[in-house]
């Protein structure tokens, strides 16, 4: 089963439009959302929970339409927003009381651990958290219901990389069970690149490109050549370039690079980069 399948979503606003977005997310796997400030990822998260009514499109979340969710299936979803909400006053530990009484699947073992193993005090005010201290206790509650679908948007952003890099690895656990599914939002790419099985790339509404994460990085390279050389290149095969006063890099697929030139590996990053600004 998959964990999502949206089709032709839409939303509207007066000042930016989400566009038929179509991506499957295969249950047992983690996609990146991967787009800069401002591209509709935070708009597809909402749309995906039910929290903005779309436009026109379909979205399925384990099976079932988001509109027509049971209470059962929201409970197999968990949520971590950019800007964590969790009342100020409340401590870990009354945090943890409330999600109990929440959900029907929640562990206060699974959330006692990952407190003790992200290093939080139970008994701190929440209004007292550091950016960092905040998403991890907003990752540990999402973890500690069971949930088979974890949405987090944003959830490395404004964080220092030994931070970043202990969130990818409590993911890494949770997506090791075949069960559990991750769309996870992100502009900080090179994250993304670490964890992610697809990826999705965003820009300004529309969706640039989604597939494989090895695929992509394995069926595309960087050509680096003089302005000369560069008229050598078959022009449609060319997916998108960069030039500078000294040199030109072009992105083509690794199959349409003629053999006198050399072919060298990207990054996800780079491939977004390419295709962003080559949009614009």
């Amino acid at each position: 089963m998959n964990a999502l399948e949206i089709k032709n979503l839409s939303k509207s606003y007066k000042d930016f439009c989400l566009k038929d977005l179509s991506f499957t997310l295969p249950g047992g796997c983690i996609m990146g959302l991967v787009g800069e400030n401002g591209a509709g990822k935070s708009t597809t998260i909402k749309l995906i929970l039910d929290i903005v009514k779309k436009d026109s499109g379909s979205v399925t979340v384990l099976g079932r339409d988001h509109q027509h969710q049971s209470h059962l299936t929201k409970q197999d979803i968990g949520v971590v927003f950019d800007e964590p909400a969790f009342p100020l006053c409340l401590s870990a530990r009354q945090i943890g009381k409330v999600m109990k009484l929440t959900y029907s699947g929640w562990s206060n073992d699974t959330y006692c651990g990952l407190l003790s193993r992200f290093g939080l005090p139970l008994d701190k005010e929440f209004k007292d958290f550091s950016r960092g201290m905040k998403m991890k206790l907003s990752i540990a509650a999402a973890l500690s219901h069971k949930p088979k679908l974890l949405l987090l948007d944003e959830p490395t952003g404004g964080l220092d990389p030994v931070v970043r890099d202990e969130i990818v690895d409590i993911l890494f656990d949770f997506a090791r069970d075949e069960e559990h599914s991750i769309l996870i939002s992100s502009h900080i790419v090179s994250d993304l690149e670490k964890l992610c099985d697809y990826i999705a790339f965003l820009h300004k509404g529309r969706l640039l490109l989604c597939d494989e994460k090895d695929k992509l990085l394995s069926d595309h390279a960087l050509v680096r050549c003089s302005k000369e050389q560069f008229k050598e290149l078959p022009e449609n095969k060319v997916r998108y370039k960069k030039e500078t006063a000294y040199y030109v890099d072009a992105m083509m697929l690794r199959e349409d690079i003629p053999p006198q030139f050399e072919a060298f590996p990207i990054t996800i990053e780079e491939l977004f980069l390419f295709m962003v600004k080559e949009g614009e």
